[in-house]
Parts: C-alpha cells; structure tokens; sequence
C-alpha cells in the first residue's frame, strides 16, 4: 500500500499539471489549451482522489494500532493533519488565488499587497472565496473522516464489524458491493454532479469518499477481502478498461460545445461508477500480489508524499504565470513544469525535514 500511496499521489501531481493544458476551469492556463489532453485526464478522473481515501483509511488501521487508545490516535491525526493545513490556506495557498485573480480578473496589486490586505478578508473578491483551501481540501475531508472513524472505534465493536466485513466482501462480493454503491451514487443518486469542496455543500463526494475511507480501515485486516483481490484484479481491471470506454465515448459524441440531453446522465454516471470501482480493485490486487516488497527509497518515498502534496499545486501555477509572457510551446511548458515541481517538491521536503520547527507545518513527525 505505501507503493500504491507514492504512485497516486505522483499520479495527482502530473493530473495537475494536465490540468493547465485541459479546456476545464483552473488557476491558471496556458496558451496552449487542446481538446485531445482531456483523454489522458478521463483515464484517471474517475478513480485516483477515491483511491487515495481507501489508501489513507488503510494507513489509519496501522496508525490506530501503534497509539495509545482512540485518543491518542485522534490526537496524533489531528496534529498531522490540521497544523499543516493551517499552514497551508495561510502561506502555501495564497499565491494560487492571487495568481488566479491576476490572470483571470486582472488584479492589479502585487502580491505582498494581496497577502496583507486581500486574502484574509473572509470574504470574495472577484467571484473567489479568500481565504481559501484549494488543493488542500483533501486535508480538510480526511481530518473529517478521522474524526468519524475514532468515534466509530469508540462506541462500536470493530471486532464485530470487522468479522461482517470479511465475510461480504470475500469471493465476488469485494467487487460487486462497492461497485453497487458507487453506481446507485453515480448513475442514481446524483448523475453528473459535481464536487464542491466546500464540505458542508459537498453531499455527492461524502457518499463517495466516506465508504471508501472505511473500506480501506476494514481491508487492512481482512485477508479474505485482500486475497479476492488478488484473485480477481484482471476481472476488475476488464471492468474498468470497459468503463473508461464509454465514458470516452460519450464525451467525445457530446463534447463541451454540444449540449448533453439528459438521457445520457445515468448511462455516463453508470461508466463512470464501473470504471472507478475497477481500476481500484485492479490496482489494490496488482499492488498486493507484486508490489507488497521493500525498498531503500520506499521509506523516504512514503514520507515525503504528504509535503509534496502540500506544495505541489503552488508550484505549479507560479511557475506557469512566469512562463506565459514567454510565448514557449505548449511541450516546453509541459516539461518545465514537470520538471520545476519535481525540483520544488523535493527542496521543499528535504530543507523542511532538516529543520524541526518546520517539519510539522510540512506534515512530518518531529524528530
């Protein structure tokens, strides 16, 4: 799970930077905005941010075994959790908005103004909450979640539970159940909704995310669930290949320009709730039955995911406001920009590690 963890989190890196070539709404955008970038961006949509919940609800099962009792763990989580996200919407997020402001709406104050005067107004400017969480939303949710499932280990025997858990989802049920879900949330329940963020509007992505958290937190001690995985990956991977095509298919009969009747938001809903389920049982199978070994740089790897995290998205949309004056291809864009954020992740993980008052603002344990 900790190569699995290292590869979503890589993967939602690069999602991003697609994202400033993708002809959907974002900080800040290219020049060379092309229709075709959004295939390569559907491949991924539907399943990499429920990945990363059923990731993190599995490394919590191992945190809450290492705490003293269900406070200590909460008290651990919330500290890892909402010091860096305070951080984060006071210092690391700001640019983001005024970059925003600046390309979309023509702001006209540098940034320290921005920073003093604007950003703290708790307000909107220009059609912008500030301030603001942005990418660090994720954050927010899975302190939320956290909280939850503390509660749930408090008042509920797991035991109980775990033993239900292991029982439905061995065999075909570990692929069935939650597809089923995920199509009754999709094709059903909201068909083509989308996600706010803004937690306390956001019902569609609780239904989604929520379960998913759990269900990592119950697999983590289920070897039945574990071990159908392992034994219907291919299964599961047809499943989400056959998702991912209609979805294509429909967004390419109905592109942005053309109106969607709505006839076609439950069969899209449906692709997209087949494609998300199968690809991550897919991946959870292929990761257990060939991944599940050790490495020098796993350790380093797993630990600077969260700071990368953290910083990523800033990086990003700074260093393509400071490319678009410069009229450069759309390729060199992209390869200064990957390469830009991988340099940037990196010092800013290995120069907060080595100093201790920093490292829980970046998300690190102290020393």
């Amino acid at each position: 799970m900790d190569w699995l963890r290292v590869g979503a989190f890589g993967l939602l890196i690069l999602y991003h930077i697609g994202m400033v070539f993708v002809p959907w709404n974002f900080h800040v955008k290219s020049s060379h905005v092309e229709d075709w970038t959004t295939l390569p961006m559907m491949a991924t949509n539907a399943w990499r941010l429920p990945l990363l919940f059923v990731v993190s609800g599995y490394a919590s099962r191992a945190l809450l075994r290492r705490s003293v009792g269900v406070g200590g763990f909460l008290a651990n989580r919330s500290w890892r959790l909402l010091v860096p996200l305070v951080f984060g919407i006071a210092v690391i997020v700001p640019p983001q908005s005024w970059v925003e402001l600046v390309t979309k709406y023509h702001y006209a104050a540098g940034f320290p103004y921005f920073w003093l005067h604007d950003y703290f107004r708790f307000g909107m400017l220009d059609g912008i909450v500030l301030p603001t969480w942005n990418h660090l939303w994720f954050v927010g949710y899975l302190w939320v979640y956290t909280v939850v499932l503390a509660g749930l280990v408090a008042l509920v025997r797991t035991e109980v539970l775990q033993r239900l858990f292991d029982r439905a989802f061995a065999g075909w049920g570990v692929l069935v159940i939650p597809m089923l879900w995920a199509l009754a949330v999709h094709a059903w329940w909201f068909p083509m909704a989308g996600e706010t963020h803004a937690l306390v509007d956001d019902t569609m992505a609780h239904f989604m995310y929520v379960p998913d958290f759990l269900f990592g937190f119950a697999l983590a001690r289920s070897e039945p669930a574990l071990a159908a995985l392992r034994r219907y990956w291919p299964v599961a991977a047809v499943l989400g290949l056959a998702g991912f095509a209609c979805v294509v298919t429909i967004e390419y009969s109905w592109p942005p320009s053309v109106p969607t009747p709505r006839w076609v938001y439950r069969p899209y809903g449906a692709a997209h709730a087949v494609q998300q389920w199968g690809t991550i049982a897919a991946l959870i199978g292929v990761a257990d039955r060939w991944l599940n070994r050790d490495a020098p740089w796993r350790a380093m790897l797993t630990e600077a995911v969260f700071p990368f995290y953290i910083i990523h998205q800033t990086i990003i949309v700074v260093v393509m406001f400071w490319l678009l004056p410069l009229g450069l291809s759309g390729n060199a864009e992209f390869a200064i920009l990957v390469a830009a954020t991988v340099a940037g992740c990196w010092a800013f993980y290995l120069g907060g590690r080595a100093v201790p008052l920093l490292r829980p603002l970046i998300g690190l344990r102290a020393r």
